[in-house]
């Protein structure tokens, strides 16, 4: 194999591809909707699985554990289906994933409360939790590089954001889906239709939905040419990733999603609370401020993927970082001390903190995908995007802790600045990855042997030539 037989660079989506970037987007829609379950569905509901008479503090810790127990089970779901997705084939390990958090999501929808069986209502909510979290790590761990390896490289950035615009509409979904619910049924107490069941009607929905796509994507996914062509992936991909350039790679994306997490949890778990609290906003006004911000965040998404494919991820990342640690703790500050007053303005700093904090996200996908080779791909996407989740998921005790020193209302403005810092160092650290080479493979006995001769993150002209002994072939399981 030579450069004068490589075939043309793909310029479209293919028929497979487009089936790809399809399931991609509606299991992680499907995702996304199950990991908000608890912020948003079950919140109104939160008695149900509580004593009473608990204290506001109390209350916030239980509520921080119960979605901290899916972010910290995700880590575990990479490194388990990332090993399978790298070694076995992404299609497979992503029908595995979905029926794992449908069967799971809906054994939460049928748990009994407090009040039925104390305690072990509560433990039962986290330990499902923390099992779904491992499944739902699973899943985005091996559909979305399988759709990114078919992606045409000048486009890989609109089709990454494509695929994310799935989290925002999956939380447009189930907000509406919600507060639809409490307006037929309001949580009064915990003798109401919602805390006794209501809750459970949006885990159902998420759970059958889950189930659903298994058969769809049996029938319409197939694995990735660079997949299949690619040499035989080390016989434990996760050992392949923590040494050498892997380590390095991995070490650089920890840091820069490190700082994405902090930051984002501010707006997905805090700011939520905040516009009730502090800006003196209803639950329904909230809702709707949040789901109108969500949707304006699709589109911001996709601004954000042409952009990074325009400008370089490297750069986009340069840029959204300062921003995230300047202007969104400054718009956070004025929507809690209630500078900012009037339905008018309190939606446009809302939505202008949702954008500046969130919309990078439409970009991390790609780039984490385009840092590792195709041996560790999946592995290294999947525990880079998932372990970084691990610190910042304890968002609720450093909350705490700095209110030792500063009103807690004003705490998530230290996180905000903590969080764009280390999206500036860590997008500082690595190189830049908009032309990188997916069908790249390096062999896991030695960082600087090429098996498919390029390397990712190192644009097409400066790629080493391949010789004929490294010519990759692989057996399809």
């Amino acid at each position: 194999m030579n450069t004068a037989t490589t075939p043309e660079p793909q310029t479209r989506l293919s028929g497979k591809g487009r089936k790809a970037v399809a399931g991609a987007w509606a299991g992680l829609w499907v995702d996304m909707f199950d990991v908000y379950l608890p912020v948003i569905a079950l919140a109104p509901a939160a008695a149900y699985f509580q004593p009473a008479h608990l204290s506001d503090t109390t209350s916030l810790i239980i509520t921080g554990l119960i979605f901290a127990a899916t972010l910290l089970g995700r880590p575990l779901g990479a490194v388990i289906f990332g090993h399978f997705s790298d070694r076995t084939g992404r299609r497979r390990t992503s029908m595995i994933a979905l029926v794992g958090f449908g069967v799971v999501t809906l054994l939460i929808a049928s748990l009994p409360g407090y009040h039925e069986i104390g305690l072990a209502s509560t433990f039962a909510l986290i330990g499902l939790r923390f099992a779904d979290g491992i499944f739902l790590g699973g899943q985005y761990t091996s559909a979305i590089p399988l759709a990114l390896e078919q992606a045409p490289r000048g486009k890989r950035g609109l089709v990454g954001a494509v695929i994310m615009t799935a989290f925002p509409l999956a939380y447009c979904a189930i907000a509406l889906i919600t507060t639809g619910l409490l307006q037929v049924m309001p949580a009064d107490g915990l003798g109401s239709a919602y805390v006794q069941w209501g809750w459970r009607i949006p885990f159902v929905v998420g759970g059958v939905l889950a189930l659903a796509l298994v058969p769809w994507i049996s029938r319409n996914f197939e694995e990735s040419d660079a997949w299949k062509q690619a040499p035989k992936a080390p016989s434990i991909p996760l050992v392949a990733l923590f040494r050498g350039v892997n380590l390095r790679n991995f070490l650089q994306v920890f840091i820069l999603m490190t700082g994405l997490w902090l930051a984002f949890n501010v707006i997905g778990a805090v700011l939520p609370g905040a516009l009730k609290r502090d800006a003196g906003l209803t639950d329904l006004r909230v809702t709707l401020l949040l789901v109108l911000a969500y949707a304006l965040l699709a589109v911001a998404y996709l601004g954000a993927g042409i952009a990074s494919q325009r400008i370089g991820r490297r750069r986009f990342f340069l840029i959204a970082g300062p921003l995230t640690a300047t202007l969104a703790p400054v718009l956070y500050a004025l929507l809690v001390s209630r500078t900012v007053t009037g339905s008018t303005l309190i939606t446009l700093v809302s939505v202008a903190l949702v954008i500046v904090v969130v919309s990078t996200f439409g970009v991390v996908t790609t780039y984490i995908i385009e840092r590792f080779h195709v041996g560790v791909r999946s592995s290294g996407y999947g525990l880079g995007y998932t372990a970084a989740v691990i610190v910042p998921a304890f968002y609720v005790f450093y909350q705490t802790w700095l209110a030792e020193i500063m009103p807690l209302k004003y705490t998530p403005v230290v996180l905000l600045v903590i969080g764009g810092a280390l999206i500036v160092i860590g997008a500082a650290l690595g190189p830049e990855t908009r032309d990188a080479d997916l069908s790249a493979a390096i062999d896991d006995s030695s960082d600087a042997d090429l098996l498919t001769g390029s390397i990712p993150g190192v644009p097409a002209h400066r790629q080493p030539a391949l010789t004929a002994q490294h010519s990759p072939i692989r057996s399809e399981p």
